[in-house]
């Protein structure tokens, strides 16, 4: 078991305290798999204002289909995947879902993968699941259950490939005193359509890191939620993106500190090149009245190098205590700093090369955070790849 029968109750009894129901935040709605508590959105809505919704192409209608992602999986021993049926993802613990792609994701998905870390397993190797799509014509639901049992100490890849129109689900249950690194990667083709989202809950006194990298796709909308089920708990929220022309990136955060003495940081950075390149970032902590000695902070930058873009980035803080330790945000968006760019011209560097040096140190500090030395390495020579696009494009 990830988390304790007790340590559930305990945290649900002190919920329902409060103030007789649940305090729900106006940016994350309440968790139900019941569609009509999602109903299709008209982008009116405050979480859907800023998606394009005519690019989700058939992902908010909810046709089910038999559409398939390829999945090719790095298991290193002691480490299970397999198939469950949807009432027994529920009966594990599955986070229900919260919008109406996930909601719709659980529907026609059906059954679910559940990865299975046992208690007390140091897996030294990353877990790798790869997901690969054929073609944006296919419609593909998701749902995976990643389970890291007690004091277990765990790294997960989830790299997503080629192209599709896919929705899903994703349940990170961590055991208390667990560690758990989980990374999910958007490199999809240039038409694909991805809506997903993480939710996870942090056991007693556990640690998680979890990192949102997107550079592929026509639009990518990922929605990461962090719950914790006792005292003590650690997440660590990291995110990196590069928005070409067209193309439209999306994160949403929500960090929901039900519990005392728990821990949030997030930190998004994102760059942004040629026409009609768009990011958004929404940033939303809930500090609830039980949430007594608890610490958040969240951070987001973006660069933007071209003429012809648009970064949104909309930080909030909910608090309903103040007997905290902490919490804070800071939002940024701006284009070259002009300074370090005199300064490196001055000593002899090209304009191009100046550039490519800010958004490389822009970068460098969140990517040695993600702590999967293959991936780093992976992460820097995209960077490279997408600045090659415009802004050390050779003039013609």
């Amino acid at each position: 078991m990830t988390v304790t029968d007790t340590a559930r109750e305990s945290v649900s009894s002190a919920l329902e305290q409060e103030q007789g129901h649940l305090i729900v935040s106006h940016l994350n709605p309440p968790p139900s798999y019941d569609l009509d508590d999602h109903p299709v959105p008209t982008g009116r809505e405050e979480i859907w204002r800023f998606t394009p919704l005519k690019r989700l192409r058939g992902l908010l209608d909810g046709e089910s289909s038999e559409a398939h992602l390829t999945w090719t999986t790095t298991l290193p021993e002691g480490v299970t995947l397999r198939e469950v049926g949807a009432d027994e993802a529920v009966a594990l613990g599955e986070l229900a879902p919260n919008d109406r792609p996930s909601a719709l994701a659980a529907a026609h998905a059906g059954s679910a993968m559940l990865l299975d870390v046992p208690a007390d397993a140091a897996i030294t190797e990353p877990v790798v699941l790869h997901l690969h799509g054929e073609s944006v014509d296919d419609l593909v639901w998701g749902r995976l259950l990643i389970r890291v049992g007690t004091h277990a100490d765990v790294t997960v890849v989830v790299n997503h490939t080629g192209s599709a129109r896919y929705a899903a689900i994703t349940t990170v249950l961590v055991g208390d005193g667990a560690r758990a690194n989980v990374l999910t990667l958007q490199d999809w083709a240039d038409d694909a359509v991805h809506l997903g989202r993480d939710a996870i809950q942090v056991g007693r006194d556990a640690t998680v890191k979890h990192t949102s990298i997107s550079f592929g796709g026509d639009v990518v909308r990922m929605h990461a939620n962090v719950e914790y089920a006792g005292p003590g708990g650690d997440a660590e929220l990291l995110g990196l993106y590069f928005a070409d022309e067209g193309q439209h990136l999306e994160h949403r955060l929500f960090a929901d500190h039900n519990a005392p003495k728990t821990k949030s940081h997030v930190l998004y950075k994102g760059a942004l090149q040629g026409q009609g390149a768009h990011t958004v970032w929404i940033g939303n902590v809930l500090i609830r009245k039980i949430a007594e000695g608890i610490e958040t902070y969240e951070e987001n930058r973006n660069l933007v190098l071209t003429d012809g873009c648009q970064a949104d980035s909309v930080p909030n803080l909910e608090i309903e205590t103040g007997e905290i330790e902490g919490a804070g945000h800071a939002s940024a968006t701006a284009r070259f700093d002009d300074e370090q760019l005199f300064y490196l011209r001055s000593r002899g560097v090209s304009e191009k090369e100046a550039q490519r040096l800010v958004v490389h140190g822009f970068f460098n500090d969140l990517i040695r955070k993600v702590g999967i030395p293959s991936v780093e390495e992976r992460l820097l020579s995209t960077v490279e790849t997408e600045l090659a696009k415009n802004v050390l494009k050779e003039d013609a």
